[in-house]
């Protein structure tokens, strides 16, 4: 078997595996944000930060809901970073954009946050001020879904069918599972423009 072979035989197996209700619950949690007039706050970092500046399009223009992502505000995200630190840098963003009980965030992420291993500890403390706040919580997450999966409201875990390719798995079916979101006939509201070329 080939390497292309191999990887995409990952890549349908990962699709025999994503759980189909967690992904429906992931869509009520969505429209019910839409609904009550909350915003979504769709956070990553690396790879999962670019997933969070193209889903942000998606959820905005197709799913016609309000959204923002802090990485794409490059000038305050390394001003915060850099005076008050990493770990702060979206606890504080949400602060900044009053985060309220009708909000909800989305976790792009490959591993969820672990504060015990140090990794994402900016998603986790993110994590926990929503929480304070009464924020739904949804991911979209690899490995076994870390802090978010355990904090969610509904989370999609990227089912790990080789531990030598979760992160290019996990990022590309970040992907994947939004773009079917926001084409979930509970949440799209626009048709897209190739599928409305005759």
């Amino acid at each position: 078997m080939t390497f292309t072979e191999q990887f995409l035989a990952e890549a349908g197996r990962i699709i025999e595996l994503l759980d189909e209700d967690a992904i429906e619950r992931t869509a009520a949690v969505l429209a019910q944000t839409r609904e009550r007039g909350g915003r979504l706050f769709i956070l990553g970092v690396g790879g999962s930060a670019a997933n969070a500046s193209h889903a942000v399009n998606d959820f905005r223009k197709i799913a016609g809901i309000e959204c923002y992502a802090p990485t794409d505000n490059v000038s305050e995200l390394t001003a915060r970073t850099n005076d008050e630190g990493w770990a702060s840098v979206f606890a504080e963003w949400l602060k900044g954009s009053r985060l309220k009980s009708t909000d909800t965030l989305l976790i792009l992420s490959v591993g969820g946050g672990n504060l015990e291993k140090q990794v994402s500890p900016n998603l986790v403390a993110a994590l926990d001020y929503a929480r304070e706040c009464g924020a739904k919580i949804t991911g979209i997450v690899g490995r076994d879904g870390g802090y978010t999966a355990r904090v969610a409201d509904a989370c999609v875990i990227v089912p790990t069918v080789n531990p030598a390719h979760v992160t290019p798995h996990s990022e590309a079916f970040q992907a994947v599972v939004w773009h079917l979101l926001v084409s979930h006939p509970a949440l799209k509201a626009t048709e897209t423009k190739w599928e409305s070329v005759k």
